[in-house]
């Protein structure tokens, strides 16, 4: 069975912590991955793109000349898709992009992007968060001691104040409950930085 060591905020080791096998011993499906980011980046879309139609377009109404006899091309109206002012032919309009992916597959996806942070040795634990004032400045050493840059996914398994605080003031640094862990989260950062107990709970769902 796999281990991981688990640090305090001094970046010190306290003990080490088992891993199931049946989330961190598997091998990756990139194929997967990609699936889950691309419906999460989907239902980031806003999706309010607008283009008129020939029946919000304003002016147009007359015919701009008779139907026979100028020797011209026949036309209804001024506000055309073929005219400068005209209506813009199938453009698109607000619609929702999202999708919702089969539960099996956002949890296998999650259980890939673990595994990758894990077996790049991209994985850090703490025991908990323990800081004591909400201070960016703080949370920045806490990060150093512990080796890792700022592009970093925090994840804990309870609200904590000051850590909320600490942390949304560094760039590329986010914070995410364990209930809340995408696997477009985990893919994004370059290292993933979790509590001890959190680590327990999203085992025990992913199994």
């Amino acid at each position: 069975m796999a281990t991981v060591e688990v640090k305090n905020i001094e970046g010190q080791t306290v003990r080490e912590m088992q891993l199931a096998d049946e989330v961190f011993a598997v091998k990756p499906n990139q194929s997967l991955l990609w699936e889950a980011v691309k419906a999460y980046l989907a239902g980031q879309r806003r999706g309010t793109h607008s283009t008129k139609s020939r029946g919000e377009v304003s002016g147009g109404g007359k015919k701009p000349w008779k139907q026979k006899g100028t020797g011209r091309a026949r036309v209804g109206s001024t506000r055309s898709s073929l005219w400068r002012h005209g209506s813009i032919a199938h453009g698109p309009k607000p619609r929702d992009y999202a999708y919702k992916l089969p539960e099996k597959m956002v949890r296998g996806a999650l259980r890939s992007a673990l595994a990758a942070k894990y077996q790049e040795n991209k994985l850090t634990v703490v025991d908990q968060f323990d800081l004591k004032e909400p201070k960016t400045k703080t949370f920045a050493d806490v990060l150093q001691k512990l080796g890792i840059g700022k592009k970093v996914l925090v994840v804990s398994d309870q609200a904590n104040r000051n850590l909320e605080f600490s942390s949304r003031n560094l760039e590329g640094c986010e914070l995410v409950r364990h209930h809340q862990v995408h696997p477009y989260h985990v893919v994004s950062h370059d290292r993933l930085l979790i509590s001890e107990g959190a680590l327990t709970r999203l085992q025990e769902a992913l199994r």
